[in-house]
């Protein structure tokens, strides 16, 4: 093999190691935190549902006071509720108000998550793609699709 094909082949799979799967990593643990998030307001969602439903008007719960070291709590009036929307701020809501804003929250996580989903494909795509250049500057065989995959 002419030496102009190994450097050829050499920056290809430089590429993918030094820029396309550490992209791929990025991006997917970007997604990761948006699904914790969603995690965060479903649960959020339910919880406040269930108040709603058995008519809590007071709560006792214990809160982590940081060092896994809780306090007991007591919340005399549950109809209003503090919700962190981000960067530090906290807004009170009625439960229905908590919940419209759980919703639109929830909307713009799943759409982050398709975005970030697309992206992950995108980068998986771009990686098939150099490695089946190098396959050809290798004159390597194609593989054959596995039966009943269609790719």
């Amino acid at each position: 093999m002419d030496s102009f094909r190994q450097e050829k082949i050499l920056r290809y799979e430089e590429f993918v190691d030094l820029r396309l799967k550490p992209d791929l990593v990025r991006v997917v643990a970007e997604r990761d935190k948006v699904f914790e998030q969603q995690k965060i307001f479903l649960d959020l969602r339910k919880n406040i549902e269930n108040l709603e439903k058995n008519s809590v008007t007071g709560l006792r719960t214990q809160v982590n006071l940081g060092s896994e070291v809780y306090m007991q709590a007591d919340v005399p009036d549950t109809r209003h509720i503090f919700v962190d929307v981000g960067l530090g701020f906290h807004v009170e809501f009625t439960w229905s108000e908590a919940l419209r804003y759980i919703s639109m929250r929830e909307e713009r996580l799943s759409r982050q998550i398709e975005e970030y989903t697309s992206l992950i494909a995108s980068i998986k795509a771009q990686i098939k793609l150099v490695c089946e250049g190098i396959r050809e500057l290798l004159q390597l065989p194609a593989e054959k699709p596995l039966p009943g995959r269609i790719i």
